[in-house]
């Protein structure tokens, strides 16, 4: 099938109606087969559990065109892996993992023509999602639930690509001590919705969270997850319970170890401890990595030595690495790669 006729340069990471959608049903204690259907629309009742209770989970992933022409899906199993995860923490219906592989593989192959072609900077992101559909009046989970896959063409997450960003330290709270802050659930986002807004108000790209119980401990954003980059050049990434296991930062801690030969750490990232670090970066499916040049505590401003201008030359490794790993240009670790046929 031919491209379709998209400014594929100028995307923006915003939803595009594709053809088709991949839809599985479960009712009466087992899922269905599942189907590759064009309707974008969902019918529920206006009592669905997932409009009551937010009873609703998701992933995201994304397809891309390598430099030999292939189309190809990243990691795709520990997505499985997650939203299963997410699965039992919110009473909900595992969705087996090979199922949801092979799912996510037909509604990519469905929409082919929707994969932006190699070296435009735009790539197909990939939307699996669950939640509650029968109706549900007192608080308790639903028995019906529907798991689909839909697809869209995107640009970067952060406009300007890879110019570093200026966040701010949050007042909100993202996550609870032993609350949901672990797994992609709808109603962590729904929680950072208001702290977003506040943070682009005041002009800041995105917030950086603390811990809940003590605001004194780095944990992540409201769609990322922090890397950050010693000045004896380790790689470091903040540990906790309530972060979201973020398949980027894992691949990237993995690509810093054995491909950049550098040394990796996951440990306590305390606050006082951030003007320490030579680099700061957000990393996730969306955005791969995004620089951050400064962190403004309430008017205090700590800037890091990579500066506004550019990613850090370690930062930048990072990301041409994983890009090159997931363009084809690298060779990659086995298992990574899904090549669509």
């Amino acid at each position: 099938m031919a491209k379709k006729n998209i400014d594929w340069g100028n995307l923006s990471f915003g939803y595009i109606k594709t053809d088709k959608r991949y839809v599985s049903n479960y009712s009466d204690g087992k899922w269905d087969d599942g189907a590759i259907i064009e309707d974008d629309m969902i019918t529920m009742s206006e009592c669905a559990c997932v409009l009551q209770y937010a009873q609703t989970i998701f992933e995201g992933l994304k397809a891309y065109t390598t430099e030999d022409g292939r189309i190809v899906i990243f990691r795709p199993d520990l997505n499985a892996e997650r939203l299963a995860n997410s699965s039992r923490r919110m009473e909900m219906p595992v969705f087996p993992e090979d199922r949801f592989v092979d799912a996510v593989a037909q509604t990519v192959k469905a929409n082919a023509d929707y994969v932006p072609p190699y070296g435009t900077g735009a790539t197909l992101y990939v939307r699996p999602y669950m939640f509650g559909i029968n109706p549900v009046i007192g608080v308790k989970p639903a028995d019906d639930f529907q798991f689909r896959v839909f697809t869209t063409p995107v640009g970067p997450y952060f406009k300007g690509g890879a110019k570093p960003i200026t966040i701010k330290i949050s007042d909100f709270d993202r996550a609870a001590p032993h609350g949901t802050g672990n797994i992609k659930a709808g109603l962590n986002y729904a929680m950072s919705l208001h702290a977003i807004v506040t943070a682009h108000n005041e002009g800041f790209a995105e917030n950086m969270y603390l811990d809940a119980q003590t605001r004194t401990k780095v944990e992540e954003t409201g769609g990322a997850n922090f890397l950050f980059i010693t000045k004896d050049n380790k790689v470091v990434t903040p540990k906790s319970n309530s972060i979201l296991p973020s398949i980027t930062r894992r691949s990237l801690m993995y690509v810093a170890k054995e491909y950049l030969g550098l040394e990796v750490e996951e440990r306590e990232v305390y606050l006082e401890e951030l003007g320490d670090f030579a680099e700061c970066g957000l990393c996730g499916t969306a955005a791969v990595i995004s620089p951050v040049g400064k962190i403004v505590d309430h008017g205090k401003e700590i800037c890091f030595p990579s500066g506004m201008e550019k990613m850090g030359p370690t930062t930048q490794k990072l990301y041409d690495t994983l890009t090159g790993i997931q363009m084809g240009r690298i060779e990659a670790p086995e298992g990574w790669i899904k090549v669509i046929e």
